[in-house]
């Protein structure tokens, strides 16, 4: 039976030159002036001769008759920007001819081939044996290959070579070639494979001119099992990167045996990362392309073969690894093959992973909001997206104050991370920065000129609390009477949004959000405390009441609030976690809204975007008389990554104007849903600032919690997210991410009204 023809002409087609040693001695003296013996060292397609001179030497490489000179000039090109690029990168340079230029021609018995010499590298050749570390440094070594090859270009790099991965699904023309039928269908579900998973997504790889054949014979290693000389670029084309690290990668794992190979693959896998991280994408596709790789190896050894039968010894050297890892990867399925080099595990249904969850996290941790479970893979902006791909629109998430996964941020968390992240006793620029920032954000006349940075709010409150009872000597809190500030053992009982039944911690004492009794509310209180023996240590406020049933006193009555608590001798605590980076639309800060100067501020949840971060701001002469006593030290607090996604949310919120567009589309969204009010008497109030609204359900005079929560769940169902808050749990918790704009408002408005129109119908308000 004859050979099948390949699916494109190429350098594979034609049969290797056939110098002797003793002609390829007499082409180096003649054509580049090197005077030596030749000893043939094999290659699959071409001759290459060692030149041993007694000095540097070279190697002499004899092409077959189907290669082309503009693609020798694309590999010479090639190792020359490299070395241009990166010079400490052991790249075998070419040796100019006598006549110039960068190859030459001689005449065989065959015909007219071209010549080329390359500098000699010595080493030793590796395999299976390499150490972890030696791994991780071949994949790193790779990586600073790309990197130096990224900004090259040739037009000779488009060429059709089978080697080259993008041309996988042409192999199915070979593989008449393997007479194995069980090896022959393995292939086949290979190429099935890429044909599905990796075809449709190579268009969106990151791509350039790559060495293409970076393997363990094309490189020599040195005494520590590093990289000492990297040659033949025979297979260079433009190619996705992820598919050229692809062919390090199976070259490193053949020969290795079960766990093995995937725990290799990993370690390369972080080291090429080290230098180049992967995209998700190409995460997804690595281990399809090593499987191709495989793949192309065999059939093509086999294939050839049948053409060369001479050569078969050569040809067929990877042959006996490359199956037993296909053999492998096939017996270990492709999905496990694939999550075991870094591929994103199958999702699970919402079900079944809401199963996990219940048995893995405990009943105490609160169940998931809605009654149909959100189960989200991937945020963009105001927009959460489903495992099934249903987008949801998120007003009801203020952590991602800048919108979820803002590039500004996850960029400086990325960039940091790559450089450093370590504790705070080392001097680093970003934690001094975003301490310098805050401090600078406060209002002029307040002297919160101290910034103390933790790793959440109710870390925050907690050493808030801390300093508060320090200064005072006191032990006692008032805050609102159905606040949240965290759940630290001590923050908890200044909670009752979470207290358990019954309970009532016997230092705190609630008042009601401020109102025309705020001073003798807070009298009252503190009356009540002097009682039991407690003397007030401070007083804490969410400026936005969002726990409280998203409240908006006046100024003067927050200002008699602060007043009271200070004539008490306490501390006034102006928590910021909820209503604090702009989401009022006034300013950064809601205690600025009111007027007041609080003694300390805590912030949290919004501060890194989701990242954890936080802070306390203080007066200096506080945090002096704290220090006098005490030590303190957070060992992640403002990390120079946490720091560096902080700062990069305040830029965005200045850049992008978040303040005021909070305050714009605030305003817009609570026009919007008092005129869905006016139609609709469960409606008893629309209130907020900037993006915190809440929206009042009633029922016969009276709070109506069960409303609220069918509203929510339709809501959700119609592709919105929102909570509820309150001390009855009947308001409507819309509080989006800043990013938010009208038409959003005017899709919320409307999903709002579709809902009570279908919760439970009532007749028109003045019907």
């Amino acid at each position: 039976m004859s050979a099948p023809t390949s699916p494109a002409a190429s350098v594979l087609e034609a049969p290797p030159p056939r110098f002797s040693a003793g002609e390829a001695s007499t082409i180096a003296v003649e054509l580049f002036g090197l005077h030596g013996r030749a000893t043939a060292l094999g290659s699959e397609r071409d001759q290459t001769f060692a030149i041993d001179d007694g000095g540097a030497g070279g190697v002499l490489k004899i092409s077959n008759l189907g290669e082309d000179a503009a693609v020798l000039d694309l590999e010479a090109q090639a190792i020359l920007h490299i070395r241009r690029v990166d010079p400490a990168l052991p790249v075998a340079a070419p040796h100019a001819t006598l006549g110039g230029g960068y190859h030459a021609t001689v005449d065989g018995s065959d015909g007219r081939h071209f010549v080329r010499l390359f500098d000699r590298v010595h080493g030793r050749t590796g395999g299976p044996e390499l150490a972890e570390d030696a791994v991780f440094d071949y994949a790193a070594t790779h990586a600073r290959l790309n990197l130096a090859l990224r900004t090259f270009f040739h037009p000779s790099a488009r060429r059709d070579l089978l080697w080259n991965l993008e041309h996988a699904p042409k192999l199915r023309a070979l593989l008449p070639s393997i007479a194995d039928a069980e090896r022959r269908r393995l292939v086949a579900a290979v190429l099935d494979r890429f044909d599905e998973r990796v075809v449709p997504r190579w268009p969106h790889l990151r791509a350039h001119v790559v060495h293409g054949d970076l393997n363990l014979d094309n490189v020599v290693l040195d005494e520590r099992d590093r990289i000492a000389g990297i040659f033949d670029f025979g297979d260079t084309a433009h190619s996705a990167q992820s598919g050229d690290f692809a062919v390090g990668l199976a070259s490193l794992l053949r020969g290795r045996d079960g766990d093995d190979v995937f725990r290799t693959a990993r370690i390369a896998i972080d080291g090429y990362a080290s230098r180049i991280p992967f995209e998700p994408l190409e995460l997804e596709v690595v281990a399809h392309l090593v499987t191709a790789r495989l793949a192309t190896i065999v059939t093509v050894s086999a294939w050839r073969v049948e053409r060369y039968p001479e050569n078969a010894e050569y040809i067929q050297a990877w042959d006996a690894d490359s199956w037993e890892l296909l053999e492998l990867f096939d017996a270990t399925g492709a999905e496990a093959v694939a999550v075991a080099l870094g591929a994103p595990r199958r999702r699970v249904s919402t079900a079944a992973l809401a199963t996990r969850r219940r048995e893995a996290l405990g009943s105490a941790l609160t169940a998931p909001t809605y009654r149909r479970p959100v189960h989200v893979v991937r945020g963009e902006g105001v927009w959460l997206f489903e495992a099934d791909g249903t987008e949801l629109l998120d007003a009801y998430n203020n952590v991602p104050v800048v919108g979820h996964c803002h590039p500004r941020v996850t960029e400086a968390v990325v960039r940091q991370t790559r450089l450093l992240n370590t504790h705070a006793r080392y001097l680093y620029e970003p934690l001094i920065e975003l301490a310098e920032r805050l401090a600078a954000s406060m209002p002029a006349d307040s002297d919160l000129d101290t910034v103390m940075l933790v790793n959440s709010g109710s870390e925050a409150n907690d050493i808030a609390w801390r300093i508060a009872t320090t200064v005072t000597g006191s032990s006692g809190a008032i805050v609102t009477e159905h606040a949240y500030h965290g759940v630290t053992h001590t923050v908890a009982d200044f909670s009752p949004e979470e207290w358990p039944r019954g309970f009532s911690p016997a230092n705190v004492e609630t008042i009601p959000p401020p109102g025309t009794d705020a001073a003798s509310d807070a009298e009252r209180a503190v009356e009540r405390l002097r009682g039991r023996g407690v003397g007030l240590a401070a007083t804490y406020v969410d400026g936005g009441f969002t726990s409280d049933g998203i409240r908006t006193p006046q100024r003067e009555e927050v200002r008699a609030l602060v007043d009271a608590t200070r004539a008490a001798g306490g501390l006034f605590v102006a928590d910021e976690v909820q209503a604090g980076h702009g989401r009022t639309g006034e300013h950064l800060w809601s205690f600025a809204g009111y007027g007041i100067a609080p003694d300390l501020v805590t912030l949290g949840k919004p501060m890194g975007n989701g990242y954890p971060v936080a802070a306390v701001i203080a007066r200096r002469e506080l945090v002096d008389r704290f220090a006098a006593v005490t030590s303190f030290f957070s060992t992640f607090g403002g990390n120079p990554v946490a720091a560096s996604a902080a700062l990069a949310v305040l830029d965005v919120i200045e850049d992008e104007r978040l303040v005021a567009n909070a305050a714009r589309v605030g305003a817009h969204l609570r026009e919007a849903l008092a005129d869905v009010g006016r139609g609709h008497d469960a409606v008893a109030a629309v209130r907020g600032r900037g993006l915190l609204v809440g929206v009042e359900l009633v029922s016969a005079g009276g709070p109506d919690p069960d409303l609220a929560g069918d509203v929510v769940n339709r809501l959700r169902d119609d592709g919105i997210l929102i909570g509820r808050t309150g001390r009855d749990d009947n308001v409507l918790k819309i509080r989006p991410p800043l990013v938010f704009r009208e038409e959003h408002a005017d899709r919320v408005a409307a999903a709002v009204a579709r809902a009570l129109a279908a919760a439970r119908p009532r007749p028109e308000k003045g019907s």
